[in-house]
């Protein structure tokens, strides 16, 4: 058993990442996670930890940096210091929130700075319509995609060069650091030519952007910047000092070097620094989503073997044996049997809600798959239209891609794709 294993080891990590982190109640999961850890010693020494498998393109380097809905995880002081400007200090927004502030008409523009967030986040058939309602949408991105297509009254597609093209500025070839899941800071070069010579960096375009836009300051020389980003990295350390000392030299250790975690040498910064268990005041039912009702099953969405986050590179998914398709339903046997239905049998999707949306997804084919009775899984993102976008995690507000009621309408004769 599972538990008989983790009681007898010596040490043990955790890792996790959407299967946990994409439920309401994930907050409260991971804390029990890191109780779990606690009780046996199994945070602060080898071969232990908690690791969460992080995001992609940089997103948890950039979150060490600053770059954050929450101000008050900023060393702001530091700012007003070196720079001499007065940060933001009202709270921004995070997905959902952004996303009920574009459905409520109450945003005026969307700077998307890579990614395809009109394809990654929920309840596509709300959202997009309220889309393309913005006044204005910007995608700096390496590739054309869902959200360009899907855009603003005035919008604007900046193609900038991607992480594998060299990068040629006036200083010479440029590096870029990323930050990996387990918090080791790297460089990273590009290796092939650009796909354009017209083409911009990330850099080079937010620079110009914030000379057009941003009043004078001679404490930041854009221009600089653009050339040698080891500047930018000598301004990230000025800024972080306790993170990034010699960062530019750093950055090129083999395996890159570790960001400092004060857990890990079991240093605990609460008020009585000790490390302090969380104890939840119950796990509820969700008021929010009824799934007790005869006949509801509940989805959960995953990617393919094929998949990097929405890119699709194939419609075969080797994990699971699917072949050919993404338009599919995995279900227990019982399931399949109680529901009526046969393996290769097409139905429709609905989702079970109070808030008077129908959220559906048709021609789907329906396959038997060795997982939890009551439970069925199809894919990221083309099943986003069945979560509605309050079904979140509490406090996180990480949409919530599992656990989401749903009935099951067969359908008659061969399926007309659409």
């Amino acid at each position: 058993l599972a538990a008989d294993t983790y009681a007898a080891a010596e040490s043990a990590m955790l890792m996790y990442g959407m299967g946990i982190t994409q439920h309401r109640e994930a907050v409260r999961a991971i804390h029990m996670l890191t109780n779990l850890l606690l009780m046996r010693g199994n945070i602060g020494k080898p071969g232990a930890g908690i690791c969460p498998i992080r995001g992609h393109s940089n997103v948890q380097g950039q979150r060490t940096v600053g770059i954050t809905e929450k101000p008050e995880m900023v060393p702001n002081d530091k700012l007003r210091a070196l720079y001499h400007f007065e940060p933001p200090m009202e709270k921004g927004l995070n997905t959902v929130e952004a996303c009920e502030k574009i459905r409520d008409g109450e945003l005026s523009a969307f700077f998307m700075l890579g990614g395809n967030f009109v394809r990654a986040i929920p309840d596509h058939g709300v959202m997009e319509p309220a889309w393309r309602k913005l006044p204005l949408t910007v995608q700096v991105v390496t590739h054309f995609n869902r959200s360009c297509v899907i855009h603003g009254k005035t919008s604007y597609v900046l193609p900038c060069l991607g992480r594998i093209e060299i990068d040629q500025q006036r200083g010479g070839e440029q590096a870029v650091s990323v930050e990996d899941s387990t918090g080791c800071m790297h460089g990273s070069r590009g290796r092939v030519k650009p796909a354009s010579p017209h083409l911009l960096s990330e850099p080079a375009i937010l620079a110009e952007l914030a000379k057009r836009l941003l009043p004078v300051n001679p404490q930041v020389d854009w221009d600089a910047w653009v050339g040698d980003y080891a500047l930018i990295r000598d301004a990230i350390e000025a800024t972080y000092p306790d993170i990034f000392r010699d960062f530019n030299a750093r950055m090129w250790t083999p395996g890159g070097f570790a960001r400092p975690l004060a857990a890990r040498e079991r240093q605990w910064k609460t008020p009585n620094g000790k490390a302090n268990f969380k104890t939840p005041d119950g796990f509820d039912p969700d008021p929010d989503m009824p799934g007790d009702a005869p006949g509801v099953l509940r989805l959960m969405t995953t990617r393919g073997d094929s998949q990097f986050n929405t890119t699709v590179y194939s419609l075969d998914d080797r994990f699971r044996g699917v072949w050919g398709t993404r338009r599919v339903l995995l279900m227990n046997l019982r399931d399949l049997q109680q529901q009526g239905l046969g393996a290769g049998d097409f139905v429709t999707a609905e989702t079970v809600s109070d808030d008077g949306v129908q959220r559906r997804v048709d021609h789907l084919r329906v396959e038997p798959f060795d997982i939890p009775v009551g439970c069925v899984m199809g894919y990221f993102p083309e099943l986003n239209r069945l979560i509605p976008l309050f079904h979140h995690a509490r406090g996180s507000k990480v949409p919530a891609a599992k656990s989401i009621p749903i009935r099951l309408i067969p359908e008659i004769g061969e399926p007309v794709l659409s």
